[in-house]
């Protein structure tokens, strides 16, 4: 009898390690992506498979092409990327984020833009002389940056004036002048007219992208608060061709050399 109980109590025993593996089996398991494969799939025009998609596609092709090629406005003038310290091209994007993302902002936070500042590299083509359509302003931004307001101590807009500086490329700026002295260094720091306070907060209206400090604009990343103000820099350009059929640029001199 004794034995009997002994065979029980093992079998229990085995019963409880059977169902614990099974538990234990049937648990939720970690996958982990260890490679990657691919071919590429040629499109032939076997069972005329290429003139069935292509009649899928033309006509949201014709569409595209139709909203794309619709004249906005209308330029006297090309307005290129050459220049030293600024560009006919880099004012024009630096005043028309600068006068666009204004208004949103006031709109939103009963406050005022005080600089606006781009990077020369994300203007990817000029406007030339003649009309404008809404491609032009996909040629000029591709990208889909959105404007954004950094709100930044007085020190970091001196950061702005010395990364400018050492540089050397017509960043878009508006709202801030300075001249480069003959030691390689910015007086006379204007924001608004007014000489740079550096213990006062100034709101700055950039990309994106450059908010986090990317095209080395590390002085982004030391911002009191950001505003994002879900409005694509593309949007800006389309938004101002549409408002002004005929488009004038300043060429004022925002940074001067002694």
């Amino acid at each position: 009898m004794a034995k009997l109980k002994n065979n029980n109590v093992v079998l229990k025993q085995i019963v409880l390690l059977l169902t614990f593996q099974l538990v234990i089996s049937c648990a939720d398991k970690k996958y982990y992506v260890t490679r990657i494969e691919g071919k590429e799939i040629g499109i032939t025009n076997k069972n005329g498979d290429v003139a069935q998609i292509e009649n899928i596609i033309k006509p949201y092709r014709e569409k595209i092409d139709a909203d794309l090629n619709a004249v906005l406005s209308y330029a006297p003038e090309t307005i290129d990327k050459s220049g030293e310290w600024q560009t006919p091209m880099g004012n024009f994007l630096a005043d028309i984020t600068f006068e666009k993302s204004d208004k949103v902002f006031h709109m939103r936070e009963k406050k005022s833009i005080d600089i606006c500042l781009l990077n020369h590299g994300g203007i990817r083509n000029i406007i030339p002389k003649g009309d404008i359509t809404a491609r032009t302003a996909y040629e000029i931004m591709p990208f889909e940056n959105t404007a954004v307001v950094i709100a930044l101590k007085g020190e970091q807009v001196l950061e702005i004036a010395n990364y400018i500086i050492s540089e050397k490329k017509p960043h878009p700026l508006k709202g801030m002048t300075f001249t480069i002295d003959k030691n390689n260094q910015p007086i006379a720091i204007l924001v608004n007219k007014i000489p740079l306070d550096i213990n006062k907060i100034y709101y700055v209206a950039t990309s994106d992208y450059l908010s986090f400090g990317n095209d080395n604009m590390l002085f982004f990343k030391k911002g009191i608060r950001k505003f994002d103000l879900d409005y694509k820099l593309r949007n800006i350009i389309i938004d101002y061709f549409k408002e002004n059929k005929i488009i004038v640029v300043k060429k004022d001199n925002r940074i001067t050399k002694e």
